[in-house]
C-alpha cells in the first residue's frame, strides 16, 4: 500500500480508531527513539556498533557475561533518564479510554509501564531491561545492587541465593521466547478490530508474526514507521512519518 502523507494518514487513522472498539497496539524501537533510547537496526544503532551477545554465549563465557554487563550499565544513564514519548502517552490515552485492552512490544525500556499502563497490561515479548533475574533460580535482582556487585568485583554479578549467572530480564538471541507472552499477544491479535504496528521493521520473528496473525484474523492493519517494512502491501493504513508527531494528536490532554 501507498504512504500516505501526516496530515492525510492522520486523519485516516482518527477515523479508524474511533470506528474500532478493539485496538491492539504492537510496539518496536522506534516508539521509544523520541525518549532517548537509541534503536538497534537502523544505521548508527547499537547493532551496528556492537554484536549483540547469544545467549549460549552468556552462558557459557565469563568474557562475554562481562561483556553483556559493561554494555548494559554503560546504557543506565540512557534508560534510567528516559520517559514516555508522545507515542506512549496517546497509546495510553487509549487505553484509559477503554479501547485498548493491552499493548503488545518488543521493547525492553518499561516505558509503556511509565506511560500509565499497568504492567500486567503491557506484553513483553523480549523482556525487561528495568531488572535482572538469576538464570538458575530465577530470583529477581536490581540494576544498582548489579552495579553495585560489577563496580566492586570487575566482574558479572552472581546470584544472592544460588551464585548462578545474574542477567537482565531481557530475551537473547537462541533464547527461548516467553511462551505465555507469545500466547496472550496472539490472543489480543485474533481478537482485536484494529492492529497498530508502530515503530517495528517487522523482521524480527516470531514476533513479526503478530500482525500477519492479526491481518488474517480480520483486523485492519495501520503500519506507523519510517521505513518500509514487508507487511506494507497487506495494510490498510501505511505512515512513514514520525510516530511522535503521528501519535501526538491522540494524546488526551
Amino acid at each position: 500500500m501507498t504512504a500516505m502523507t501526516l496530515q492525510g494518514g492522520i486523519e485516516r487513522l482518527g477515523d479508524m480508531i474511533a470506528q474500532a472498539t478493539i485496538i491492539v497496539p504492537f510496539t518496536g524501537a522506534g516508539i521509544s527513539t523520541e525518549s532517548g533510547i537509541p534503536d538497534f537496526r537502523s544505521p548508527g544503532g547499537l547493532w551496528t556498533k556492537n554484536h549483540p551477545i547469544p545467549y549460549d554465549e552468556f552462558i557459557s563465557s565469563q568474557e562475554a557475561r562481562d561483556e553483556a554487563w559493561r554494555r548494559r550499565l554503560a546504557m543506565q544513564d540512557c534508560f534510567s533518564s528516559a520517559r514516555p514519548g508522545r507515542g506512549h502517552r496517546a497509546l495510553a490515552s487509549l487505553h484509559k479510554a477503554g479501547k485498548v485492552p493491552a499493548v503488545v512490544t518488543q521493547n525492553i525500556d518499561n516505558l509503556h509501564q511509565a506511560s500509565g499502563f499497568a504492567p500486567q497490561n503491557v506484553v513483553e515479548l523480549h523482556g525487561n531491561t528495568t531488572y535482572a533475574l538469576c538464570i538458575g533460580c530465577g530470583k529477581r535482582h536490581e540494576i544498582a545492587w548489579a552495579r553495585d556487585r560489577f563496580n566492586d568485583t570487575g566482574a558479572a554479578p552472581v546470584c544472592t541465593a544460588c551464585e548462578e549467572p545474574v542477567k537482565t530480564a531481557t530475551v537473547s538471541f537462541g533464547q527461548t521466547m516467553p511462551e505465555a507472552a507469545m500466547q496472550r499477544a496472539a490472543e489480543l491479535a485474533r481478537n482485536c478490530e484494529l492492529f497498530l504496528s508502530i515503530g517495528s521493521s517487522l523482521v524480527v520473528w516470531p514476533a513479526a508474526g503478530i500482525p500477519l496473525l492479526a491481518k488474517k484474523s480480520g483486523a485492519r492493519l495501520a503500519i506507523i514507521n519510517l521505513q518500509p517494512t514487508e507487511l506494507d502491501d497487506l495494510a490498510d493504513l501505511v505512515i512513514r512519518h514520525d510516530i511522535g508527531e503521528t501519535l501526538g494528536p491522540f494524546v488526551a490532554n
